[in-house]
C-alpha cells in the first residue's frame, strides 16, 4: 500500500503497463482537480489535462481525449507531430523549446531520447494517486525516472532522477548534468503571467505581464531562495485576481539556486516548469550514480486565494506541522541589539510575561567576541566575559516567569574576525584561491567539509543540551555568490543546500521537542522544502506594519499565517523610520505568528496595557487564523486593502479594512468580505481592541460600526458593508459570527 501524506497508507489500485497497448492515459483525481497522464509509442508521460477536475472518465474517454490532443501537421513543421505535453521535454520527441535534461559527456549524448521502460499508477482511494514512470537511452548510456503526484490537497508534485549507466557514448567519462527541470502545460486561455519579486525589507512585491511567444525565466543565483524568489510563478486566464480567473502556478521546493519559468512557443503552447539551477561541474555523474532534483509543485484553482488554499492545505496535513497553538513570542534583537546586559534582559522577560508572552528568545550577541557584527560569527560558545554564569541566569527567569526559552544563531556564517576563521581558514567558502566579497563582514562556512559540519553540529548540540532551549532562531544573513570549495574551488551551493538540510534533521533526531525559524535575512529562505526541516519562516526584517501588509499577503500566497513570524514593534519603526499607532501595528500582525520586538521598558503603562489586550485577542483567534481559509478581496482600490481569515465551516470569519494611503474619493465605498457561505445570515462587529481609532470618535462613522448588523453572506460578498473614513495606514477589525435559527441548526446537526 503506497503511503500518504501523513504517513499513514490507504488502500490502492496499481496499474502497471500493458506491454500490447500503444498507448495508455491515466486519469488521477483530488478536492475538483484531474490530471491525466498519457503515454504513446513508449516515450515518456505527457500530460493531456492538468486543471478543472472532468469527473469520472472512461477507458474510451481518456482514449478519445489523448486522440483530441494531437496537434495538426503545418507547414514547414515535423511531418509527424509529437504531442506535446511531456513532463520532461526532449528535442529529440519534437519539442524546440528548453529541454528537460540539459547535460553531455564532453559534447557526447547531449541529446537523450529516453524509451519507456517502466510504468506504474497508484490511485489512491480517499483522493489522488502517483504515478511512477521510468526510461532509458542506451546509447547516451542514461536512464531516468520521473514521479507524479497528485495529492489529497490537489496540488500536483513532482521530481525526476537522472542515473548514468555508461552507454555506447560514455567511454568512461563521466556524465554532467547541467540542468534538470520537470514541466507542466497550460491551455492557451493562460495569458497573463504573476510572480513576485522583491528586494532586502521589500520582500513579495508582485508583478504582471503577457504570456507572449519566448521564456519568463526566473533564475536565483544567491545561494538561498532569495527575497526576489518568484515564490509561486502563475499562468492565468485575461484580469485574473485573488478570487476569479483560472490560475495555474508552480512553485520550485528547493532552498539553493534554482530556476522557475514559462516558455509559449510559436506553436502556441505553453508550460510552466523548474528546477535546480546547477552551476558548471556542480554534478558529475560516474557510471551508476544518480542526481534527484527538488520537487516541483503545481497548483490550479479559481483565483490566487483557491491556488493558495491548496498549498496550506498540504501543508497542514503534515505529520510535523505544528499542531499546538503558536506561542506569543518576544524577541530582544529591536530591543537591545548587541547590548547584553543581564538585569534589563529580566526586566524586559518580566514585562513581556506580564503583558501575556509565552516564548522568549535571545538574538544575536550571546557568543564569544560579538559585541557588533564584524566578530565573532563561528565561535559559539557563550561569551564569559558578558555571561559569566553562562545564560542559565537568564534562562531561569524566562523559565519561572512560565514562557519557554528561544536563541538566535546563524551556523553557516563565519567572520573572518573569530577563532573558528583563524584556525581553519581552509573551512570557509572560496574560489580560485579567493575569498568571495563581503557582505555584511562575513563568509559562509563550508558544511559540506566534515570537520566543519562535526564542529557546528557538536555546539548546537551542546548548547541545545545545556539549555532548555525550546527554539532556535536559524539566520542566514549573506548570499552565497562566488562560492566554491575544497583547494581547486569547484562550486558548493548544491553541496552546501544537502548539508543544511542534513543538519537540521540531525538536529531535530537529538532533540526532537526543539522547533527551529528559517530566518535568513528575515524572509529570504521561504520554501516548501525548507519547511521540510523547520518550522515557521521569518516574513521580513521589516516590521514596519505599512512594509508588512504587503509582504504577509504575498507570502501567505505560499505559505499559511502560522508559519509567518510577524513581530508588533516599537512606535517608530527602526528600518524606515515611520510612526504608527499600536492598533495598526498589532492589528497587521496579528494575522501570522504573532510576537514582540519592542523594548517594553520604553513604553508607557498605557501602551503595554493596550499591548496586553492585543495579546489577548491573539490567543483569542490565533485557532482560527492558524485552521482558516485565507481570504484577500481583489484591489479595486490601492489606498485600500480587505484580507482575512475564514473558518473551513464558513461558521466564523476575522476580516481587516486597511487604508494603506490617502484616498482618492471623499466618502469611501463599501467593501465585500469575501469567502462566506452564501446562504446563511451573519453578525457583523467591530472587533476590539481594532474597532473605532482615536479620530473617529465622536463623528458619524457608518451606523452599523456603532450597532453591527445581520446579513446573509450572499449580501456581505457581493454588496458589503460601507468602509469607515480612515486615516491614512490605519485598519479596522471585523469579527463575523453565523446566525442560524434552531431549525437550520437542527439540518446541520
Amino acid at each position: 500500500m503506497p503511503l500518504r501524506q501523513d504517513g499513514s497508507t490507504a488502500a490502492s489500485v496499481v496499474e502497471p503497463l500493458v506491454e500490447a497497448a500503444p498507448e495508455r492515459a491515466v486519469q488521477l483525481r483530488a478536492a475538483g482537480v484531474s490530471l491525466v497522464l498519457v503515454v504513446r509509442d513508449g516515450e515518456l508521460p505527457a500530460v493531456v489535462h492538468w486543471g478543472h477536475d472532468l469527473g469520472d472518465l472512461t477507458a474510451e474517454d481518456l482514449a478519445a481525449l489523448a486522440v483530441a490532443g494531437v496537434p495538426a501537421t503545418v507547414p514547414n513543421d515535423l511531418d509527424d507531430p509529437t504531442p506535446y505535453g511531456a513532463l520532461l521535454p526532449e528535442h529529440s520527441s519534437g519539442w524546440n523549446g528548453r529541454p528537460g535534461l540539459v547535460g553531455s559527456r564532453s559534447g557526447r549524448g547531449w541529446s537523450p531520447q529516453f524509451v519507456l521502460t517502466g510504468f506504474q499508477s497508484t490511485a489512491d482511494s480517499t483522493g489522488g494517486g502517483r504515478v511512477v514512470a521510468t526510461g532509458a537511452d542506451e546509447t547516451a548510456g542514461l536512464a531516468v525516472t520521473i514521479e507524479v503526484e497528485l495529492l489529497p490537497s490537489g496540488l500536483v508534485r513532482q521530481r525526476a532522477a537522472v542515473t548514468s549507466t555508461g552507454g555506447a557514448v560514455g567511454g568512461g567519462e563521466a556524465y554532467t548534468v547541467d540542468g534538470l527541470a520537470l514541466t507542466v502545460p497550460v491551455p492557451p486561455v493562460a495569458t497573463e503571467l504573476f510572480d513576485l519579486a522583491g528586494r532586502w525589507g521589500r520582500e513579495r512585491s508582485p508583478q504582471r505581464k503577457p504570456f507572449v511567444v519566448g521564456v519568463h525565466s526566473r533564475e536565483n543565483r544567491r545561494g538561498r531562495t532569495g527575497p526576489d524568489a518568484p515564490l509561486i510563478l502563475a499562468a492565468g486566464t485575461a484580469g485574473f485576481d485573488t478570487r476569479r480567473g483560472e490560475v495555474w502556478a508552480v512553485h520550485v521546493a528547493w532552498s539553493g539556486n534554482h530556476v522557475t519559468y514559462a516558455e509559449r512557443l510559436s506553436t502556441g503552447f505553453a508550460v510552466l516548469g523548474g528546477g535546480e539551477l546547477l552551476l558548471p561541474g556542480e554534478i558529475m555523474l560516474a557510471a551508476g550514480e544518480s542526481y534527484t532534483g527538488p520537487w516541483i509543485y503545481a497548483a490550479y484553482g479559481t483565483g490566487l486565494d483557491a491556488v493558495a488554499a491548496r498549498f496550506h492545505t498540504h501543508l497542514r496535513a503534515r505529520p510535523h506541522h505544528p499542531r499546538h497553538p503558536r506561542p506569543v513570542v518576544m524577541n530582544t534583537w529591536e530591543a537591545v541589539y548587541f547590548d547584553h546586559d543581564l538585569d534589563r534582559l529580566r526586566e524586559l522577560a518580566r514585562l513581556g510575561a506580564e503583558v501575556g508572552v509565552e516564548r522568549y528568545v535571545l538574538d544575536d550577541g550571546w557568543f564569544r567576541h560579538r559585541r557588533d557584527d564584524r566578530a565573532g560569527l563561528g565561535d559559539w560558545y557563550v561569551d564569559e566575559t558578558v555571561w559569566p554564569h553562562g545564560l542559565h541566569p537568564l534562562t531561569d527567569t524566562v523559565r519561572e516567569l512560565g514562557m519557554e526559552f528561544g536563541l538566535w544563531v546563524e551556523p553557516e556564517m563565519v567572520n573572518l574576525d573569530s577563532d573558528l576563521a583563524r584556525a581553519h581558514p581552509d573551512w570557509v567558502l572560496q574560489t580560485g584561491g579567493r575569498t568571495p566579497l563581503d557582505s555584511r563582514f562575513q563568509q559562509v562556512l563550508d558544511l559540506a567539509h566534515p570537520d566543519a559540519y562535526g564542529y557546528i553540529l557538536e555546539r548546537l548540540d551542546a548548547l541545545l543540551a545545556e539549555y532548555p532551549i525550546a527554539y532556535l532562531k536559524w539566520d542566514h544573513n549573506r548570499d552565497l555568490l562566488d562560492a566554491g570549495r575544497g583547494p581547486c574551488g569547484v562550486p558548493a551551493v548544491h553541496a552546501q543546500t544537502i548539508a543544511f538540510y542534513r543538519l537540521l534533521d540531525e538536529l531535530r533526531t537529538r532533540h526532537p521537542g526543539v522547533e527551529i525559524e528559517s530566518c535568513s535575512s528575515g524572509g529570504l529562505r521561504v520554501d516548501l522544502e525548507v519547511l521540510e526541516h523547520t518550522d515557521r519562516v521569518w516574513g521580513s526584517d521589516v516590521i514596519d506594519p505599512l512594509e508588512r501588509q504587503q509582504i504577509q499577503r504575498w507570502t501567505t500566497q505560499l505559505l499559511p499565517p502560522e508559519l509567518i513570524g510577524s513581530h508588533v514593534g516599537a512606535p517608530k519603526a527602526h528600518t524606515t523610520g515611520r510612526t504608527h499607532d499600536l492598533s495598526f501595528r498589532a492589528g497587521t500582525m496579528l494575522f501570522g505568528s504573532f510576537g514582540i520586538e519592542w523594548d517594553l521598558t520604553t513604553a508607557s503603562e498605557i501602551e503595554r496595557t493596550e499591548l496586553a489586550s492585543w495579546v489577548a485577542l491573539y490567543k483569542e483567534v490565533r485557532e482560527l487564523i492558524h485552521s482558516g481559509e485565507v481570504v484577500r478581496a481583489p484591489e479595486h482600490d490601492r489606498s485600500f486593502a480587505v484580507h482575512g481569515v475564514v473558518a473551513h465551516d464558513r461558521s466564523e470569519a476575522l476580516y481587516a479594512l486597511v487604508q494603506l494611503t490617502s484616498p482618492e474619493p471623499s466618502v469611501p465605498g463599501a467593501v465585500r468580505l469575501p469567502g462566506l457561505d452564501p446562504v446563511r445570515r451573519y453578525r457583523v462587529q467591530l472587533q476590539p481592541p481594532g474597532d473605532l481609532p482615536d479620530h473617529m470618535r465622536g463623528i458619524h462613522p457608518p451606523p452599523w460600526t456603532a450597532t453591527g448588523v445581520t446579513l446573509p453572506g450572499s449580501a456581505l460578498g457581493a454588496v458589503g458593508l460601507r468602509a469607515p473614513a480612515l486615516f491614512p495606514e490605519q485598519l479596522m477589525l471585523i469579527h463575523v459570527r453565523a446566525v442560524e435559527s434552531d431549525a437550520q441548526e437542527r439540518s446541520r446537526g
